[in-house]
């Protein structure tokens, strides 16, 4: 490669020493569960967060109601770490009125304990849990606000802004709190509040993330980030929460305001498909697994290629993989198994600790790829490092081709809505052709699919996505975010 593109990021005898994952994967985002009334309240919960994993492993929390005080649990780490039979049991003597729960990783705010959710505070007119899908990019502006009044903030979360506004007399004292707090946010939410006497759930106006509504065979309410928390709760999907709505949960069952109209275009985040949901859900009235399939049919018709095996990275190229492999006829084949007993925040100092990991963390059968031309199938690529390992341990087991094929296009642009991507600095698509890319990782070659590819393969009209990440084109203005909300005032002042 030329001499201007031996960047730290790009070159690991430079690299850095940085703590960060040993991955090269996009970090999910968030979880958010709750449930109204149902006796198993707190163990349904449990099972809801536990489906939900995927969106979040750092934290986890629980928050429950007997109508009369809130408590909740919260702790880092995984579910099943967090919320032990005796922590669950505590919980469900504590109250089942109402439930709400939080998978957690750090879109904004450090991976600190005081950061897990739900956020659990109590002000004049009670005490309120919060459990927040997304990014705010007025978190800071509003925070400077009302530390500049004198607020003390107790994390470093943008979720605690919502609290504040939320107690702040200018929402307070409006007929509608919730409403008129929300009007006060700009980005991604997807939010349940947990009242004494109600879930409060609500959907930011653009539909950046998912949040569904459904009903358990007894009647009770449910909202979770994902249909899969449904199903595993043997509850019946009933509809998503629509941008722009407030939906409550209480004794009175199910009712429904609006915050704020639908944005004129909505933000579907196209990378829930590409990547972080659960295969099994569906998302923005898509099964995720199919759309994937046909993510890889896509790129078989635009990138085709010789090959003996068509072989998926574990494990979010698995079903790219399966679709390209049923377009172009070529045989699927899995040569390189996970080693489920690592984790996947495999935390190392230097970029050779972080190489020996990923070796770790994915061993490849050379009895399979050995003098084979292969078609490696994944979802992404974001710094590109660990990709190249993974390319290098394949090569070492003697693959005669290695030709990658990535499920969507590059990313080369920041996501201020809920992504954890790398900064523009850091993605090495930013600035960066493919051909760079491919020398990079030293692979025979390499195809990213297009945005028309992957639009295509997306249930409803291509406006209504949001793809940022990949054209630069958000929504809303990230750069001069404000303490007041500024989309179409114009409509907003009906309420």
């Amino acid at each position: 490669m030329p001499n201007d593109l031996a960047l730290p990021v790009l070159d690991p005898r430079r690299q850095p020493i940085v703590r960060a994952p040993a991955t090269d994967a996009p970090k999910e985002k968030c979880g958010v569960f709750g449930i109204w009334n149902h006796p198993r309240g707190a163990h349904f919960t449990y099972l809801g967060l536990f489906a939900q994993q995927h969106r979040g492993q750092e934290s986890a929390g629980i928050a429950v109601t007997d109508r009369n005080q809130i408590i909740a649990h919260t702790g880092m780490g995984l579910v099943p770490d967090v919320f032990t039979p005796k922590v669950l049991a505590e919980l469900a003597q504590s109250g089942h009125a109402g439930v709400i729960g939080h998978n957690r990783y750090s879109t904004s705010g450090g991976s600190q304990s005081c950061n897990a959710q739900p956020l659990l505070e109590s002000f004049i007119d009670g005490q309120v849990a919060v459990a927040h899908n997304g990014n705010l990019i007025n978190a800071d502006a509003l925070r400077h606000l009302f530390a500049e009044r004198g607020h003390l903030f107790h994390t470093t979360s943008d979720t605690e802004v919502m609290i504040h506004l939320l107690a702040a007399p200018e929402q307070r004292l409006t007929a509608d709190p919730i409403a008129a707090t929300l009007r006060r946010l700009q980005g991604a939410f997807s939010v349940a509040f947990l009242f004494s006497d109600r879930i409060e759930a609500a959907r930011d106006p653009w539909g950046w993330r998912p949040l569904v509504l459904g009903e358990m065979p007894t009647g009770e309410p449910v909202v979770a980030s994902e249909t899969v928390s449904l199903d595993v709760v043997g509850a019946k999907f009933i509809r998503e929460v629509e941008p722009g709505e407030i939906v409550t949960l209480s004794d009175d069952g199910v009712t429904s305001r609006r915050f704020a109209p639908e944005a004129p275009q909505l933000a579907r985040c196209v990378f829930e498909h590409v990547y972080f949901a659960n295969p099994a859900s569906i998302v923005f009235g898509q099964n995720v697994l199919t759309a994937r399939e046909a993510m890889g049919a896509a790129l078989a018709r635009e990138a085709p290629v010789k090959a003996d095996y068509v072989m998926p990275m574990p494990d979010s190229g698995r079903s790219a993989a399966n679709g390209y492999a049923s377009e172009s006829g070529i045989p699927y084949r899995e040569g390189i198994v996970p080693n489920r007993y690592v984790g996947r925040t495999f935390i190392k100092p230097t970029q050779e600790e972080r190489a020996a990991a990923v070796r770790l963390k994915l061993n490849v059968v050379s009895e399979i790829v050995n003098d084979k031309k292969l078609i490696i199938v994944d979802d992404s690529i974001v710094r590109g490092t660990t990709t190249r390992v993974k390319m290098k341990q394949i090569r070492e087991a003697g693959a005669a081709e290695i030709h990658v094929r990535i499920s969507c296009p590059p990313i080369k642009h920041p996501c201020y809505f809920g992504v954890d991507f790398a900064t523009r600095e850091q993605l090495i698509a930013h600035e960066r052709s493919v051909e760079e890319i491919r020398a990079y990782l030293e692979v025979d070659s390499l195809h990213f699919l297009s945005l028309d590819g992957l639009l295509s393969t997306m249930k409803h009209d291509q406006p209504s996505y949001c793809t940022a990440c990949y054209s630069g084109d958000y929504r809303i203005d990230v750069e001069h975010p404000t303490t007041e909300q500024v989309v179409y005032k114009e409509q907003l002042g009906m309420f």
